[in-house]
């Protein structure tokens, strides 16, 4: 008696079922959320800033030769937003009093919208300047301009107050 036909429908059988389980096995692992450190997570935010996110709250137009100069510069330093992987400085500088329609900032502003969507683009894009942001609850609407200091850091100019006005 030949048993070799015999064994051959159990063994395409069992490579049927193996065929069946390994498939069944990667339907389950692609439809399981993936395990991931959540990105609202403080540490997380940390990891990703690299330093601490200093604020402080200023007039307008005390700073304005600074905010003008940074308006400018807006094109350029969206590029250099998107380029920059680390930082050593992260400042946000609020500014209460820049709905104020009269002030030379406000009409740089209007000047530069185009320039100034772009930045905001580029702030999204980016990790490291996003959860600087976001840390401190700034809607990216009301980032008005960057400026990058010789050190190492980076100043964020954004309209409203602190407290979110």
């Amino acid at each position: 008696m030949n048993l070799s036909t015999v064994d051959r429908p159990a063994t395409i059988d069992a490579r049927l079922r193996l065929i069946i389980a390994l498939g069944f096995a990667a339907t389950v692992a692609l439809q399981s959320p993936l395990l991931a450190q959540g990105l609202q997570r403080e540490e997380a935010i940390d990891a990703i800033v690299g330093s601490e996110v200093k604020t402080e709250e200023v007039e307008a137009e005390s700073a304005s030769s600074r905010i003008l100069a940074a308006i400018d510069a807006t094109a350029q330093n969206a590029e250099r937003v998107r380029k920059t992987f680390s930082l050593d400085e992260i400042d946000i500088v609020f500014l209460p009093d820049l709905e104020e329609k009269d002030s030379s900032i406000a009409s740089a502003i209007a000047e530069n919208k185009d320039e100034i969507a772009m930045l905001r683009e580029a702030i999204e894009g980016s990790a490291l300047f996003f959860h600087a942001v976001d840390s401190r609850s700034i809607q990216l609407r009301d980032v008005v301009a960057l400026e990058y200091a010789e050190r190492g850091g980076v100043t964020i100019f954004v309209k409203g107050g602190a407290s979110g006005n």
